[in-house]
């Protein structure tokens, strides 16, 4: 069987980690890398070992070449991408967050449908065996009834005209980092999210560089999130359960060999998780779905439910209805 031939839309620096990862599989190759410019197409491919370099996006597009193509541009140019991608016959795997709003996952969902060809989210971290695990542990009882998520992504981000910065592009913290521990929160809350609260600090270009919201979900469970551009880099989970917690450090990107730590009573007990390099298990998935063998791991549906509850959290904060808080000395 010849191998999946993959298309990469634009330059972006993730593709330094999705190239390797694609390789990896035994089962897929880099065809074919499309940029604005012929001659950034040109040193892009062979920088990266590439047979072909496009001066255009359609023109990869309609390459008879590609099978699969995938969309790490912008975050307002996904949606118009991968449906242009899945309108020209070929399977897309599309960078998180797939859309901004929920009506654009269905004009996905729609585009799909129509072409017959797969689209799913790019969050490396729902296939990998760091993931599996914090699911198993919750199905088994391991911390109790699940009570609460606490969930943060935080890094400092200071690079003048930063597409992140720029709210024509989907900019900002919640929509970049933020939707990590709300995907995550979503997950394995075990229940839909019923109503959120949120608040945000807003940059100079008007996106938001802090966001902090609260998500309560139909069964009691409660999700705390924190999103920065103004902080040191941090990640994190913290699932706290009736009968203790459990602890993540590095629950989007966890590396090959990994840990997590199950906290009850005053003992911690580590858990040491093998899984796979980095992004080669969502390369797997894309491969299955696009041979046949069987559906994304992380469906439409979900995608839509995520749009669905980033938008609201961005409703909440926008609201500003807060309660000043007076002095107890009054």
């Amino acid at each position: 069987m010849r191998p999946l031939r993959w298309g990469v839309l634009g330059t972006a620096h993730i593709n330094r980690l999705l190239i390797p990862a694609i390789r990896a599989t035994g089962r897929s190759a880099v065809h074919a890398v499309a940029s604005r410019s012929a001659e950034r197409a040109a040193a892009y491919a062979a920088e990266w070992d590439i047979p072909r370099g496009f001066a255009a996006y359609d023109a990869l597009l309609h390459s008879a070449d590609v099978d699969i193509v995938y969309v790490p541009l912008p975050n307002s140019l996904h949606v118009p991408w991968t449906i242009r991608a899945l309108e020209c016959g070929k399977h897309v795997l599309c960078e998180k967050p797939l859309a901004l709003a929920p009506s654009d996952v269905d004009r996905v969902a729609d585009a799909a449908s129509r072409s017959g060809r797969v689209a799913t989210e790019g969050f490396m971290y729902r296939h990998h065996a760091m993931t599996l695990r914090v699911q198993e542990l919750l199905a088994n009882g391991t911390i109790g009834g699940l009570r609460s998520i606490d969930g943060l992504f935080t890094y400092s981000r200071s690079r003048e005209r930063d597409v992140r910065l720029d709210p024509e592009l989907g900019g900002g913290a919640l929509w970049d980092v933020g939707c990590y521990p709300v995907s995550y929160a979503n997950l394995i809350a075990g229940a839909a999210p019923e109503s959120v609260r949120a608040s945000q600090q807003l940059g100079s270009t008007g996106v938001d560089e802090e966001f902090a919201g609260t998500i309560s979900y139909a069964n009691g469970v409660v999700a705390n999130i924190h999103a920065s551009f103004r902080a040191d880099y941090r990640t994190s989970i913290r699932l706290t359960g009736s009968d203790g917690a459990i602890e993540i450090d590095r629950p989007f990107r966890p590396d090959p060999s990994d840990h997590l730590r199950i906290v009850r009573g005053g003992s911690v007990e580590r858990v040491d998780v093998a899984g796979s390099p980095m992004f080669v298990d969502e390369v797997r998935d894309m491969e299955d779905a696009a041979l046949g063998v069987r559906a994304p791991r992380l469906t439409l549906g979900e995608s839509r439910l995520l749009a669905v509850t980033i938008t609201a959290l961005a409703a909440a904060a926008r609201a500003e209805h807060r309660v000043v808080v007076g002095d107890p000395a009054q």
